[in-house]
């Protein structure tokens, strides 16, 4: 009889510290101690709780209180507030949550695929980055990569972490310089929500269904398919030789990996989406070279998907063009790299407030990943003091507008081109290329007239049809404008590329 009890007291023991395991209020591992809260608007903060369970926000002067719903997921708004002193976040239901040292700033998020992973510790002047890095209101957290195609709540291991000598080397350097430039202008908290993921193709953060919805991404997506189905048939094979078990190691790594549609936005987004935030910052496209003329619609696909899903509203996004990279050609040729610039480009004529930061002038030939990451981050920069901020400064790139021909030369106008031209090195402008209509490409000579236009010819080619600038996937080209923004490559044609039938 007593066994029995025994027996029975335990059972309601651990039912008891079961029910109270679950009644415990629990948040995302985006709402942490320093944590950065966007200044002027409404920020959710969400979590799960008991289903019913009473959970109360506390902030400040503010209080909010709501219940969990059926599925335990709770959500409250907290009223806009303005930069102040360091706030605690109080989360009460069940049990109690106590943040600390919160500060209401500015919130972005920096992602994209390597060059935004890549940290401070591995750039320029190091040793004297860190060495200034004192700047405790600069605040990033760092997520992990995940690859999933279910959605991931939480990544309990990553915290916000305060900027300082000591911890600035695990930053996103693109990330931290352009926090550091807004911070050294605004003089107010900056916080970077850094997701970024090397390798990662431009699918990966689209959510799945959104791709399997438009026609024109059938191929990919179905491309994709034949290799979830044929791991799950060598997954449920018991007699699986050296060869198959090979195959399968492989698939296993894509079905976790950074290019199945999905994976990111589901593994790593998903955890904190709809965080408030003032915009995000991109780099990435490297992974997409090879379907250039696709990524014309994926990658307006995917901030319209974020944006969307965010609750924001056409909230800014501005991303890095790709530098230039890969040996240089003496003689003008096809680019997939060119071609992917070009859809980057044609992407800001395709959604309103959106930017782009010109790198042709930045990268390394011999190294994918350039070690000057502070010039990428001023000029990312450029655009949110500009646009968000309403500094007065110059943040666009020129841009080729039209050509006119006049016999056997090509005069081409530019936008942007503010106080006039400014070539690099030499006087004379380099990295135009011309042709007739045998589309045969040439180095071109190159002349600035007064006007602030430009003047291509050939002594080959009698009747231009068209021009190209830096159309190359490393680019020997000098244009500047007197504001020492680079000249976008582009071309006046639009033959079809290499790219053009990649799906």
């Amino acid at each position: 009889m007593l066994q029995l009890l025994s027996r029975t007291s335990l059972f309601i023991s651990l039912a008891l510290a079961s029910q109270i395991a679950l009644a415990d209020v629990t948040l995302p591992n985006i709402f942490s101690n320093s944590m950065v809260l966007q200044r002027d608007q409404t920020n959710p903060v969400w979590g799960k709780a008991d289903p019913g369970e009473t959970v109360t926000v506390t902030i400040g002067s503010q209080k909010h209180s709501t219940a969990a719903a059926a599925d335990g997921q709770w959500k409250i708004s907290l009223d806009p507030m303005s930069v102040g002193e360091p706030k605690e976040l109080v989360i009460k239901g069940n049990n109690e949550i106590r943040l600390t040292d919160i500060l209401v700033g500015e919130v972005w998020v920096c992602s994209g695929q390597s060059n935004m992973q890549f940290a401070v510790r591995g750039s320029t002047d190091y040793a004297l980055v860190a060495a200034s890095a004192n700047y405790p209101e600069i605040r990033m957290v760092n997520f992990p990569q995940v690859g999933k195609q279910d959605p991931v709540w939480s990544h309990e291991d990553r915290k916000w972490m305060v900027c300082g000598p000591d911890t600035v080397g695990g930053f996103s350097a693109v990330g931290y310089f352009f926090a550091r430039q807004l911070y050294q202008i605004l003089g107010v908290p900056i916080g970077m929500v850094n997701n970024a993921w090397g390798g990662s193709a431009c699918e990966a953060w689209i959510p799945r269904e959104t791709l399997a919805s438009d026609a024109q991404f059938a191929p990919l997506m179905e491309r994709w398919e034949a290799m979830e189905t044929q791991f799950a048939e060598l997954s449920a094979k018991s007699d699986r030789n050296d060869a198959q078990n090979k195959q399968l190691a492989n698939l296993r790594r894509q079905m976790t990996g950074n290019h199945r549609p999905a994976n990111i936005y589901n593994g790593v987004l998903k955890s904190h989406l709809g965080y408030g935030i003032r915009g995000a910052i991109w780099y990435q496209g490297e992974s997409n070279a090879g379907r250039a003329y696709q990524y014309r619609e994926l990658f307006p696909l995917m901030i319209s998907s974020w944006r969307k899903e965010w609750g924001q509203g056409d909230f800014p996004f501005y991303w890095v063009q790709l530098a230039d990279f890969r040996a240089e050609k003496p003689e003008p040729a096809d680019s997939g790299w060119a071609e992917l610039r070009e859809a980057q480009t044609m992407t800001m004529s395709k959604l309103a407030h959106t930017g782009q930061a010109v790198i042709i002038d930045l990268g390394e030939g011999k190294d994918i990943h350039p070690r000057n990451k502070v010039d990428v981050g001023m000029r990312l920069a450029r655009w949110a003091l500009a646009n968000e901020y309403e500094l007065p400064i110059a943040f666009h790139s020129p841009e080729y507008k039209s050509m006119a021909i006049d016999g056997n030369k090509a005069v081409l106008t530019f936008d942007f081109v503010g106080k006039g031209w400014r070539p690099f090195d030499v006087r004379e402008p380099l990295g135009f290329t011309i042709a007739g209509e045998d589309k045969v490409f040439v180095n071109a000579k190159a002349t600035l007239l007064k006007d602030g236009r430009i003047e291509v010819s050939a002594d080959s080619v009698k009747k231009p049809a068209s021009v190209r600038y830096g159309w190359a996937d490393n680019p020997v080209c000098n244009m500047y404008n007197q504001e020492d923004l680079p000249l976008t490559p582009f071309r006046t044609d639009d033959w079809p590329g290499v790219t053009i039938n990649a799906k």
